[in-house]
């Protein structure tokens, strides 16, 4: 015989603890050991005002951003549903069951205002770097060139002819300080030839 489904009263009190239900082998955990963002509030406090709201924890940010470089989550709005969701997730970025997860615009805004001004990312890589060979688990003696091949964002009838500079209009700050890295000597510069046409939303796509 079918049985019937049971409903419960909801209890009052719930006694729910993300230590215990996030598994001794999740990657978040391995992560956790060995990220130290201690100094992070003092280095970016000539960045922030005295006076106003409280901001998002810049800490908070940090670690939202690991999670979707570590588990392949490339959309800001996504990451903010996923780790508004996964328990893991929330372990990880210290927010219990109740906290708070920041908008998906907050992140933009502060990569392409205030982090950027801080060099905040090229720390914390290096911090990570300085770890890694103090764990041993780099020496230096080597390196790996990523050769993938990427599908180029450009399209043939939009081209600029190559000994013309792209129009202001179309050179945002974005492509500006892309091609100064392609024209840069540490980054091997930038071909001498001179393409007969440049892609306006993607000047790396030469022909």
């Amino acid at each position: 015989m079918m049985g019937h489904r049971q409903v419960e009263q909801a209890a009052l009190f719930y006694e729910f603890s993300l230590e215990r239900h996030i598994p001794a082998d999740h990657l978040v955990r391995s992560i956790d050991r060995f990220v130290d963002l201690e100094d992070l509030r003092r280095e970016l406090a000539p960045f922030y005002s005295n006076i106003g709201r409280p901001s998002i924890d810049p800490e908070l940010m940090i670690r939202m951003l690991l999670i979707g470089y570590c588990f392949g989550i490339r959309s800001e709005r996504r990451l903010c549903d996923e780790v508004h969701l996964n328990l893991a997730y929330r372990w990880f970025c210290r927010l219990g069951l109740d906290g708070g997860v920041p908008d998906h615009s907050t992140f933009s805004k502060n990569r392409h205002g205030r982090f950027r001004e801080s060099d905040l990312f090229r720390r914390v890589f290096e911090t990570v770097l300085r770890r890694c060979i103090r764990e041993r688990l780099i020496g230096g003696e080597g390196f790996a060139v990523d050769a993938s091949l990427i599908k180029a964002d450009a399209n043939r009838q939009k081209g600029i002819e190559g000994d013309k500079r792209l129009p202001p209009e179309a050179a945002g700050r974005a492509i500006d300080e892309y091609l100064a890295v392609l024209d840069d000597a540490a980054f091997g510069a930038a071909t001498e030839v001179t393409p007969k046409f440049v892609s306006p939303s993607d000047p790396a796509a030469r022909w």
